[in-house]
């Protein structure tokens, strides 16, 4: 293994051991306090142009899964086809790995995929730093090759632009009810939960503009980055809300979008909510759940329009985690339901989603 360097923004420096890919990378620095999931999380397209910090100190003891395809052609074990995340970051690599359906190491796969990969990282010194100073760029460095300094921007760049799909995709064609799925870096969980619920659905790239489709209902996937760079999407659902009250739900970079059509502002948080354990509470009543999330961008509910109201709220910062629309059908949440990994305690909402679809 050859000795590399990260290079926080702010001159902090973290030393370690190259397992993955060698090559010098950079990119905004996050950490994920979940302590599974790793094939998942990499593969999320929210991760795109992220270094990505593990805080559960032993990472990759159960392998990587085969990159199966099912028969809509989406992967079975992982939530898009290829790796997103620019690089990830972890306290202590297992070379041994065992289980059922491991198909070869993390450290195989990163180098196939072209991916970095450290270890002997203190990681949990290094979440301290982000959690104090909020998240920023980092550069992973080869101490062999000191003059090789990669060079990334996170802010302003339009990541949806590029992991959406670039053309209409379908699944589950002459199924039930129609609906217009908005890819904005969904998640293949989230079409798996919809296909399950006997939907058809019609994948669109992120600005596509579908008003003029014939579909029973609208599902605004997840993404990387920055709503505020994804006008275009807000413009053509601003578009659809007005010509319709056919049913709309959305899901983390879904939820922001939503919240912007009913007037609100994004706002960015100091180092993000990624994990599976975040709590929210359905406001209004005392039901709280626990979810997986992934985003470094909420919406402030107290800019929403009179018509909206806040469905759900993070009980440990009181962040807003979902709006609704008061009278129509639209609704949302900023966690993740679909989960992949983490809990499903809130798997309903896609119940709800095909509850309002029947109405």
């Amino acid at each position: 293994m050859r000795n590399v360097t990260l290079v926080l923004q702010d001159g902090t420096k973290f030393h370690g051991k190259s397992f993955g890919y060698d090559a010098p990378v950079a990119g905004e620095v996050v950490f994920n306090t979940a302590m599974m999931g790793y094939p998942e999380s990499l593969t999320d397209p929210s991760y795109a142009g992220q270094l990505v910090t593990l805080t559960f100190p032993l990472v990759g003891n159960y392998g990587v899964p085969p990159f199966t395809f099912g028969a809509e052609g989406l992967p079975m074990f992982m939530e898009s086809d290829h790796i997103h995340a620019s690089a990830i970051i972890v306290s202590d690599y297992s070379e041994q790995y065992s289980h059922w359906n491991a198909n070869e190491s993390l450290a195989e796969w990163l180098k196939r995929e072209q991916v970095p990969g450290i270890t002997g990282i203190d990681t949990r010194k290094l979440t301290k730093v982000l959690r104090e100073h909020g998240v920023m760029m980092g550069q992973i460095i080869f101490d062999d090759d000191p003059t090789n300094i990669p060079q990334a921007q996170y802010e302003g760049v339009n990541f949806v632009d590029r992991v959406s799909c670039k053309e209409i995709i379908r699944y589950n064609e002459g199924a039930g009810k129609r609906v217009v799925l908005v890819d904005c870096g969904v998640k293949a969980n989230i079409i798996r939960n919809l296909i399950e619920r006997g939907l058809e659905v019609v994948r669109v790239p992120w600005n596509y503009d579908y008003t003029g489709m014939e579909f029973d209902g609208l599902f605004l996937g997840n993404g990387p980055g920055d709503p505020d760079l994804c006008q275009d999407a807000v413009n053509i659902l601003r578009q659809q809300m007005n010509k319709s009250r056919k049913p709309i739900c959305g899901i983390c970079m879904g939820n922001q979008l939503m919240a912007k059509a009913g007037g609100a502002n994004i706002y960015k948080l100091k180092y993000g909510h990624r994990s599976h354990n975040q709590p929210v509470r359905m406001v209004g009543t005392d039901k709280c759940y626990i979810t997986s999330q992934n985003h470094g961008y909420a919406v402030d509910a107290s800019t929403l329009d009179k018509d909206w109201s806040e469905l759900f709220v993070n009980m440990n910062d009181g962040s807003n985690e979902g709006v609704r629309h008061n009278s129509n059908p639209w609704f949302t949440s900023q966690f993740h339901p679909e989960a992949c990994s983490g809990p499903v305690d809130t798997l309903f909402m896609f119940d709800l989603f095909v509850e309002k679809l029947t109405l």
